[in-house]
């Protein structure tokens, strides 16, 4: 894999500031960013969505603002990712935003209702439809660039992840319009309109690996692209009309060398393939033992996978589960320790705390 030195020389896995940490050598599996064999000083941890609802700092910070305006104000992305990070010692910081700014920098008029989630005025559902998308380019994403340089100049020797959803699921999104609980739309356009189908896979592609670029060329140390709604998808239809698109996503961040890991819910049939996509470490969410993953995907570093529900249960409880992650993940060659999918809303942030600290007691294999 090479590198752009032009756009990466002053990167912080090449300068040397993040090229250590634990959760590059653990997303590499047990070696630093230049290549030598090493375990961390501590086992990594980090939430998705660490940063958001949970917190009572978030809430305030967020009062009056809308979800896409939040995301769009590069002073208010860097102070909310940075926010879990002083409040619980994560070990890397997660770019703040959404999966559907990439489509509202392309100027699709998407908006993100309360107790609802995104919503497209227009649905994409044909060829016409897909036709009128705008050609995208990395400078439609500046402000992005601009929030996530801020990010890394603050957080100084721990990474930043940036972040994209992935090409199925901004597409199902498009073409149903809003959330959906069987994704319908998208899986009828694969058959019933195969060449639509892909012109917008191939355009959520670009969208997805584009907003990427734009987070690691600011100096994110590695990416993580989430396939939220791919479980809903047969293993014959992710490998035939899907996979190749999250190829084509990882692909416009392939030539800059950082870290690039493919999360998914309910994927746990289709893991093998999602790694085909072009992803260095696999997360798994809370439906598959982490030991039976790394049976399948040997030699694959691992992230995940505490069950968010037990978040609430009795901390004895708590505890004993996120031995049991920690057993089962050091049965890959690297393990970075995290929810089986995100942080919910009504969680106390104390008892996320209070993980990262057990986290951080374990010893280091």
């Amino acid at each position: 894999m090479t590198t752009t030195p032009e756009a990466m020389t002053s990167h912080p896995l090449h300068t040397g500031v993040t090229a250590d940490a634990p959760l590059i050598t653990e997303y590499l599996g047990g070696k630093t960013f230049t290549g030598e064999a090493v375990r961390p000083a501590r086992r990594p941890v980090w939430f998705m969505r660490q940063a958001g609802r949970s917190l009572p700092e978030y809430r305030a910070l967020r009062e009056g603002t809308t979800m896409l305006e939040a995301c769009l104000k590069p002073d208010m992305v860097a102070e909310i990712t940075l926010q879990p990070v002083r409040r619980h010692d994560v070990d890397a910081a997660i770019f703040f935003s959404d999966i559907v700014v990439p489509l509202r920098l392309a100027g699709v008029d998407v908006e993100i209702e309360p107790g609802v989630g995104p919503v497209l005025k227009n649905p994409v559902r044909s060829a016409a439809d897909v036709a009128a998308l705008p050609d995208l380019d990395l400078k439609d994403f500046e402000v992005i660039s601009e929030a996530a340089a801020q990010c890394v100049s603050l957080l100084g020797p721990r990474p930043l992840i940036g972040f994209a959803g992935a090409p199925f699921t901004l597409a199902a999104y498009m073409v149903e319009g809003r959330p959906s609980r069987d994704h319908l739309g998208p899986r009828t356009m694969m058959h019933a309109d195969p060449q639509t189908w892909h012109a917008l896979a191939e355009w959520t592609a670009r969208a997805s690996g584009l907003f990427m670029r734009a987070q690691v060329l600011a100096g994110a140390s590695a990416v993580q692209l989430f396939d939220s709604w791919a479980g809903s998808l047969g293993r014959a239809d992710y490998a035939e009309r899907v996979m190749q698109h999250s190829a084509a996503a990882f692909a416009e961040v392939a030539d800059l060398g950082v870290p690039a890991v493919h999360f998914g819910t309910g994927t746990g049939e289709i893991l093998d393939l999602m790694q085909r996509a072009g992803a260095d470490v696999i997360g798994v969410d809370y439906r598959l033992d982490l030991a039976e993953v790394a049976t399948r995907l040997p030699g694959t570093p691992l992230q995940g996978n505490i069950d968010p529900a037990l978040l609430t249960a009795p901390w004895e409880v708590l505890e004993a589960h996120v031995h049991t992650v920690i057993e089962a993940g050091s049965r890959a060659p690297g393990h970075v320790v995290n929810l089986g999918h995100g942080v919910p809303p009504e969680t106390d942030p104390d008892v996320l705390t209070r993980v990262v600290e057990l986290v951080h007691s374990q010893p280091v294999n």
